[in-house]
Order: C-alpha cells, then structure tokens, then sequence
C-alpha cells in the first residue's frame, strides 16, 4: 500500500503542475501582453481555465495530505526550514484566486477597483509558480541545513540560492509555454492563434535559457543534476521524449493542428519532471551533511499508510468522474463575454 500512496503523490504533483501550471500560465501571459490585446486574452484564458481554475488546487491539497499524514517527518521538514517559500507560494494562490473572483463577478466593471484585481491577478500568477519552483529546487539542492546554528543559514540560504531560484524561473516559463499551447487551442479567431503561437514561442526559449541557468547553477552549487537526467537508462530516455515531443509539437502547430498539442506540451513536462525525480527516488528531500529523507523509509506507521492508500482509492472514485464531468460541462458552455478595459 506504500507504494499506492507514494503513486497518488506523484500523479497529484504532476496534475498540479500541469494544470495549475497552466492556470498560472494564463496569468503570466497576460502579463506579457500589450494593453491593446488584454481583454482578448482574458476572453481565451477564461473559456481555458474556467473549468481548472479552482479544481486544480483539489491536488495541491491531496500532495500536502498526503505528505501531512502518511510522511510527517518530511511535512514537517519542509514546513520549517522552507516556510518562508511556502507561505509566499500560499499567499500568491489566495491572491490570485481572490482577484480572479473578484475582476470577473464585481457588480461595477468600470471602476478602479478592476486595475487593482488585474495587477493581483497577474503578478499573483507570475509569484506563486515562482516559488513552487524554488521549493522543487531546494528539497534536492542539498542546501537544507538542520545542523545550521543561525537563522540565514537555516531559514534563507535553504532555499535562496542560485539553484532554486533558477529552477523557480524556469518553471515560470513552462508555466507560460504550457498556457499558450493551451490558450492556441481555445482561441477561435488567427489573429489569436498568431498571437498565442508568438508568445508559446517566447516562452520556449526562456524555458530554454533558464533550464540552461539551472545546469549552470547545478554545477556552482554542487548539485548533480547532470548525472541525474543523462547517467541513467530510465531518465536519459525521458529526456530524449520530452525532445521529441517538443519537435513533434512545433511541427503539428506549424500544420495548424492544435488540439493534439496539448498532449505534447503536458507530456514533455511530465517527462522533464521523471527524469529529475526518477534517478534521486525514494529520496524527497536531500539535506546538507545530514540523513536524506525517504518516502520508504521516513514515513508513518503501516497502519496509517493501509488508511491513507485505502482512503485515496475509494475517494478517486467520488473525485475523478464529477471532475470530468466538470470539463464536459464546461466544454459546453459558449463563450463568456468580457467587459473591455
């Protein structure tokens, strides 16, 4: 059953970046975009993640119940010495969700109210990913110091390093590659598509740069992450699909089949995201000088793990059939207007 529960884990981190990295996304776009094209944006990014918008953190919640009940030992780590990401990264989803809420529901669309929920919402969405990125790059950066005698040391430098931070950019420009491959696929007139396909371009190459800022930094701060991606069959494999998925993508967008390329985009970050974890596991958090923390052996008792993998089994079946129906539902829905700003 430790193993159930370990496979809830990594699918409820997966979807969370895929579909919440892709909620943020159409956030970071919008950030991007000129004035002119704004309400446009927001006309696509709407009918996309209207149906996610607020499911998608449904696996946020299921990876931190998880943690929280079947691994206390490693909640309790990241809790402490990556609180101050952690609680940046919650406030950002509180914000963001807030101002999303807020912009498209308020009884008065014309009044200042809606420049500030704007400016919320999108530098909301460029934050929080940011620092999910940053709290991915320090459980494996090794820069985690329990033995640390000052607060820097334990509370900062944990996770405010060249490593982190460039795995937090990084994952900001997937975020926003993976919403412009969505946002192409929404979007109804060319004149978007081009637009979309422009800023999916951009986005791919600074997810380019900074993965490249990730090896480089990698290498400063010690950590192996070359040996991780390309010093295994299962990982090097990995990363050889993710590139063949990228070109298949571009390919198939350059023949104006969009829809399939949605596929493609989630199953390159999928496939960048096992060939990071693959080679490291069990190990989720790797500590500097000190006792790396597993999921196989670090965990709660058998009995907590028989009900915690019991409990993810039967309630997947209450969870998943009303969460399809929701897309189906949505799906269905014309498109909604937009006041013009």
């Amino acid at each position: 059953m430790l193993y159930v529960v370990i496979a809830f884990l990594f699918f409820a981190i997966v979807l969370y970046f895929l579909l919440g990295g892709a909620d943020f996304g159409a956030g970071i776009i919008e950030l991007f975009t000129s004035d002119n094209n704004k309400s446009r944006t927001r006309r696509t990014m709407y009918q996309a993640i209207g149906p996610i918008w607020e499911a998608n953190h449904m696996w946020l919640i299921i990876a931190v119940v998880i943690l929280f009940v079947g691994f206390p030992a490693i909640y309790s780590e990241m809790c402490t010495y990556l609180h101050i990401p952690l609680l940046i990264m919650l406030m950002g989803i509180i914000a963001r969700g807030t101002a999303f809420s807020f912009r498209n529901y308020d009884a008065v669309k014309d009044d200042r109210t809606q420049a500030l929920y704007n400016h919320i919402f999108v530098y909301s969405s460029f934050v929080t990913p940011l620092f999910l990125g940053i709290i991915a790059g320090s459980v494996i950066s090794r820069q985690i110091d329990p033995s640390a005698s000052n607060y820097l040391n334990a509370y900062i430098f944990s996770w405010l390093n060249w490593f982190s931070v460039a795995v937090g950019f990084f994952t900001v420009a997937l975020c926003g590659f993976l919403a412009a491959i969505y946002l192409i696929g929404e979007a109804t007139e060319q004149f978007d598509v081009k637009r979309f396909t422009k800023k999916a371009i951009i986005m791919n190459a600074a997810a380019v740069g900074f993965g490249g800022l990730v090896f480089l930094s990698a290498q400063i701060e010690n950590v192996h992450l070359v040996h991780w991606m390309f010093g295994n069959p299962v990982s090097l494999t990995a990363v050889i699909a993710a590139s063949l998925s990228l070109v298949l993508l571009w390919y198939l967008l350059s023949k104006g089949k969009t829809q399939v390329t949605r596929i493609l985009a989630a199953f390159q970050v999928t496939m960048i995201i096992i060939s990071v974890a693959y080679r490291h596991f069990p190990y989720f958090i790797m500590v500097k000088n000190g006792k790396n923390l597993s999921l196989l052996s670090d965990h709660a008792t058998a009995k907590t793990i028989d009900d915690l993998g019991w409990g993810l089994l039967i309630g997947s079946l209450f969870i998943l059939p009303p969460l399809v129906y929701l897309f189906y539902s949505f799906r269905s829905k014309s498109p909604v207007k937009f006041a013009k700003k």
